[in-house]
């Protein structure tokens, strides 16, 4: 080995979301939309959680701005 590190991709249990007014089925929804191309291969990892509530929150906030 030369040394390089591997990075491991831990699978996780969908973590509760922080966001105040989401609830998990919402961001598993979204979630299985954003890597359906992942999914049932390779079940989803923190940051794969992380990552679908924080664009679902986005996609929240876009939609309730003034147009």
């Amino acid at each position: 080995m030369c040394g390089m590190k591997k990075q491991i991709e831990q699978t996780v249990n969908q973590p509760r979301p922080v966001t105040p007014g989401v609830t998990e089925a919402m961001v598993r929804q979204h979630a299985y939309e954003m890597f359906r191309d992942k999914l049932p291969d390779h079940p989803l990892t923190l940051e794969d959680w992380v990552l679908a509530e924080k664009d679902l929150v986005n996609s929240l906030e876009a939609d309730n701005l003034p147009k």
